[in-house]
């Protein structure tokens, strides 16, 4: 019997940067919570920006928001995890040598700062992603406290990112591809299965009791955990490889049918 059901966002449930879900979805989640199931939304966006894609049902919705730095339950953290302060220093500083040529985004469990006045990227936040976010001068400068760090790059920053950020990091935080337009860092002990697996603990839902869909790399961690795990079809090749079952993609709204056969039956 399943009793928890932990989907990633964008690439995965519906598409990049969407604000809205589908309808189906919708009507299923809430047959969900009827049923008892508790589904957790699982993604690297910011908390405001995936409360808002389930703004229909989200009193009944588990939030691993930043990749798994913060998880929020009806209003309430039940747990932050912050970024060391030489690694956030580290990490702008690098940044501001690719200045121009990607943006920055800041996340502290409040919103996010902008160093930014890249229109199309502040829009991208504001209409797209719908982030809180506030624009300052200098991040450094902010008595904040920083649980995530994004560098976006227009089209892809994979080659940055694997080429050079990744291997410069991956050694003293966790730094992952968050789709082909982000590179995402956080405190070394931060991963979305780590997250599932305390949401697990939380609510006494046993591993063979919860069900993981995904579609990218920051992924696999909640196929690890999940007793019952799906790679929707557009996956990356290792989050296949690491999931028991391959679903369609979000375009054909994969985790809604598996859910609707399997569980809300």
């Amino acid at each position: 019997m399943i009793r928890l059901v932990a989907s990633d966002i964008d690439g995965t449930l519906i598409k990049d940067s969407t604000p809205d879900l589908y309808p189906e979805m919708v009507g299923a989640l809430k047959q969900m919570a009827k049923q008892g199931i508790i589904f957790c939304a699982a993604s690297g966006r910011q908390y405001q920006s995936i409360r808002n894609v389930f703004r229909d049902v989200d009193e009944d919705i588990v939030f691993i928001a930043e990749n798994g730095a913060q998880i929020r339950y009806q209003e309430k953290d039940i747990r932050v995890t912050p970024m060391k302060r030489e690694d956030v220093e580290g990490i702008i500083r690098q940044y501001r040598e690719y200045e121009g040529i990607c943006d920055v985004m800041v996340s502290t469990p409040d919103g996010c700062l902008l160093e930014s006045r890249n229109k199309a990227f502040i829009d991208l936040l504001a209409y797209g992603y719908r982030n809180k976010f506030t624009l300052v001068d200098d991040v450094l400068k902010e008595d904040a406290e920083i649980i995530k760090i994004a560098l976006y790059q227009k089209d892809s920053i994979r080659e940055l990112g694997e080429g050079t950020l990744i291997p410069r990091w991956e050694k003293r935080v966790k730094v992952c591809m968050a789709g082909e337009e982000w590179v995402d860092f956080m405190d070394a002990s931060v991963d979305k299965g780590k997250a599932l697996s305390f949401i697990q603990d939380y609510f006494h839902i046993s591993k063979e009791e919860t069900m993981a869909f995904g579609d990218n790399n920051n992924d696999i961690g909640m196929m690890e955990a999940a007793g019952e795990s799906y790679a929707v079809e557009n996956a990356r090749e290792g989050v296949k490889a690491a999931a028991k079952h391959i679903c369609p993609s979000y375009l054909e709204k994969g985790v809604y049918h598996v859910l609707k056969d399997l569980i809300l039956t």
